[in-house]
């Protein structure tokens, strides 16, 4: 049965799911990457990780370090803590996707985890050109923002409104670029529904057994990106 059989209205996760993502942080910031051997299925071509509210690179080196066993040519995305989106965001990472450009041609593939997805789309549509696709992995785009457990510490953060970034956005709208949503039901962060999105907002969508740091985690979890992105 399709996952949009059912609609419910969406609301953020339960308390018991927000705390079973507390094992996780440890892992997610000290954890250590075990190298797999894996089917070399990337062929070089390019993917950029955008990380998620409050992470960094770091916390996003198992996926990278995941997609660089698959083949992929992957990439961080160099910007220090990611506090929110700002006026530039955008340009930034346009400055980015050129500079990985320039090394290699291949279009892009730009993989968001959580508020990272956000970004990801809203970048593909200014710039459908240069992109491939766009993964997003529990990023909260559908319906209320309000959603999830993380809204008020990210206005308080970040000093704006979560429906009202500084920058121009639609964000249900769906880029011009094939677009798959991975979600979770196990999220302690965001509310399923807004991950996976509506019908007309994603191209296609895949339900994961992981928690919402377990995104960028969980092996199973980083052979489902794998998967989507060498599709």
């Amino acid at each position: 049965m399709s996952s949009y059989a059912a609609s419910t209205p969406a609301r953020a996760p339960a308390l018991p799911l927000l705390l079973a993502e507390t094992p996780h942080v440890f892992r997610l910031h000290f954890g250590r990457h075990v190298p797999r051997a894996r089917a070399k299925v990337g062929a070089g071509r390019p993917v950029l990780v955008l990380p998620g509210f409050l992470a960094n690179d770091r916390s996003t080196r198992m996926l990278r370090a995941g997609l660089a066993e698959a083949g992929f040519d992957a990439h961080g995305w160099g910007m220090g803590r990611n506090l929110g989106v700002r006026a530039d965001t955008l340009d930034r990472i346009d400055a980015l996707a050129r500079r990985i450009a320039a090394n290699n041609p291949a279009p892009l593939t730009i993989v968001g985890w959580s508020l990272g997805g956000l970004i990801a789309r809203e970048y593909a549509k200014r710039a459908p050109d240069r992109i491939a696709r766009v993964v997003t992995l529990g990023s909260p785009f559908s319906g209320d923002l309000r959603a999830n457990n993380a809204w008020r510490l990210y206005e308080w953060v970040a000093r704006h409104p979560v429906d009202a970034p500084p920058i121009d956005c639609r964000l249900a709208e769906k880029p011009p670029v094939e677009t798959i949503a991975l979600w979770s039901g196990r999220d302690g962060v965001v509310c399923a529904a807004s991950a996976r999105g509506e019908r007309g907002e994603v191209d296609r969508e895949r339900e994961l057994q992981c928690s919402h740091l377990g995104f960028a985690l969980d092996p199973q979890a980083i052979d489902a990106v794998i998967e989507t992105v060498a599709a």
